[in-house]
């Protein structure tokens, strides 16, 4: 027997295909359209039930019953035969990562497991079911997944509401709904066991691909989506109106865009801005306006224009993979799927497991989305810079030690792992607990006598040679926990320890935020000479 839906709607009815009687519409993602396979019978209304193998169908002649072996159902009312079957459990939350990213990371899950993932539609908007098979798709069914795609704040209100096991973010919790969901009796949602990063991502300023503006700083942008800055010349573009485009409230890369931007996730919206609901509209509606701008995660470009964004220091920094990687982007974030730890079942456990493991890189590049694995970049581009600014340092101490960090920047590549302080500490955050066994998986491929050095940087608080010690001292720390992990693992490796303080900022010192950027431990590697 299929499970009882009751469902409300309104709309419009024929029959036999004779005549048509309508109705307002007043929930037309309820609507449904019932025929039969010789086109004989045709009901089109509110379907108000279904139970029991019987239709039941709200149109102005009354209710009519039919059974469902006499027609196929079609529109946004009818009841799934997927979503009847074993769901296993349900993913619920942020449409940045529910509309691409987690079906295909559910794809992989499967695989994993041996079996094969079909997805299929659901009833509701943005709703897909990951239907599962064993043995490659020949196998028995084992469970369903299923992903409703809405909105970043609606993934902690599903987990309250315990309607779902999984919740997907494209922001951090807050403060008041980590607190709200502890009180429930959800744990410590900020914890190793209920919050995971399963991607990084770059919001990214994109232009119609004609604009010639390359370039935009954090200034203009809270300037254009305040109001205030109104035509492409003041950015150096052609004498053209600026229209602006946003994302709706509620939306995780809105709250971002406006944080990394103002400041602060409210902010009074222009009666000129248009609002768009999603990242793919926003990129269409961008790629069709000469005039536009706009903001998308970096999976969603779609051929738009992306530009380059620089911070109030005069640091610009393009949208690309290895600035998110790093998170020095100064749009940058983190897509998280958090999970209760009262009622996480096995199946939804070993999801995670998988989703946030090496074993998923290749499902998260696929989506557009910018995955966890270790990356390598020279250094010349910091190295110029710090050159030019070598040339102006008076103090004999100072342009000693950047003499050196310039001459080692020559020297050694950047690896894209890197690990964060809390102020004037050595303690890592959260993200750097799984971020050390991949450092150290990278690492266990790299030819013999490979050399890493473990590089610390602080923020500019404090004096410069208190500073140096302290750089030093955290990246003594890291290159001590590595070893403490790998133990005989990494015998292949030299491992050296370097602090240069202050030096080398990618984030403004002006800022809480800037601070916390540059207190890092980056890791550099060369090859045997």
């Amino acid at each position: 027997m299929k499970s009882k839906r009751t469902l409300l709607n309104s709309a419009a009815c024929s029959l036999a295909a004779l005549m048509c009687f309508s109705m307002p519409t007043f929930a037309q993602d309820k609507s449904v359209t019932l025929l039969s396979s010789d086109g004989s019978l045709k009901v089109e209304g509110d379907l108000v039930d279904f139970v029991d193998g019987l239709y039941v169908v709200r149109t102005v002649l009354g209710d009519i019953r039919i059974s469902e072996a006499r027609v196929q159902c079609s529109g946004p009312g009818c009841p799934s035969d997927q979503v009847d079957t074993d769901v296993t459990f349900r993913i619920a939350g942020s449409d940045t990562l529910g509309d691409q990213l987690l079906p295909l990371i559910v794809t992989g899950y499967a695989a994993e497991q041996g079996g094969e993932a079909q997805l299929i539609t659901g009833n509701s908007d943005g709703q897909v079911i990951a239907e599962r098979v064993a043995d490659g798709g020949f196998g028995d069914e084992i469970g369903s997944i299923m992903i409703e795609s809405t909105s970043a704040a609606d993934s902690f209100d599903a987990l309250a509401e315990q309607s779902a096991e999984i919740g997907m973010s494209s922001r951090r919790i807050t403060r008041d709904e980590a607190r709200a969901l502890r009180d429930a009796g959800a744990g410590s949602m900020v914890s190793i066991n209920s919050e995971r990063v399963v991607a990084v991502d770059s919001i990214v300023i994109i232009t119609h691909p004609s604009n010639p503006v390359d370039t935009v700083s954090l200034e203009q942008l809270a300037g254009i989506y305040g109001g205030r800055i109104t035509n492409w010349s003041e950015l150096g573009g052609p004498d053209a109106p600026i229209k602006a485009y946003a994302r709706n409230e509620g939306s995780g890369t809105r709250s971002e865009f406006n944080l990394g931007v103002f400041g602060t996730i409210n902010v009074d919206t222009p009666a000129d801005l248009t609002i768009v609901p999603g990242n793919t509209e926003m990129a269409a509606a961008v790629n069709s306006d000469e005039t536009a701008i706009g903001y998308v995660g970096y999976a969603f470009q779609r051929g738009a224009k992306p530009l380059s964004v620089a911070n109030s220091c005069g640091i610009t920094t393009p949208p690309n993979a290895f600035a998110a990687k790093t998170e020095e982007y100064p749009l940058n974030r983190r897509l998280y799927l958090y999970s209760r730890q009262d009622n996480l079942s096995e199946d939804a456990s070993n999801f995670l497991d998988f989703a946030i493991s090496e074993g998923a890189d290749g499902v998260v590049a696929k989506s557009g989305f910018i995955n966890l694995a270790v990356e390598r970049q020279e250094q010349d581009v910091v190295r110029d810079r710090l050159a030019t600014e070598l040339s102006q340092t008076a103090d004999p101490y100072e342009r000693d030690l950047m003499t050196r960090l310039v001459g080692d920047l020559d020297l050694w590549d950047r690896l894209s792992r890197t690990f964060r302080f809390a102020s004037g500490s050595s303690r890592q955050d959260a993200k750097a607990q799984r971020d050390m066994d991949r450092l150290i998986n990278n690492q266990r491929t790299q030819p013999a006598n490979t050399e890493v050095a473990v590089v610390g940087f602080t923020d500019s608080d404090g004096e410069f040679e208190s500073n140096e010690r302290l750089a030093f001292g955290r990246a003594e720390s890291v290159a001590q926990e590595i070893a403490a992990l790998a133990q005989a693992e990494l015998d292949n490796v030299n491992f050296v320890s370097k602090g240069f303080g202050e030096l080398a900022p990618t984030a403004c010192n002006t800022t809480a935020q800037g601070k916390a950027i540059n207190r890092r431990v980056e890791i550099w590697v060369r090859n045997p000479a």
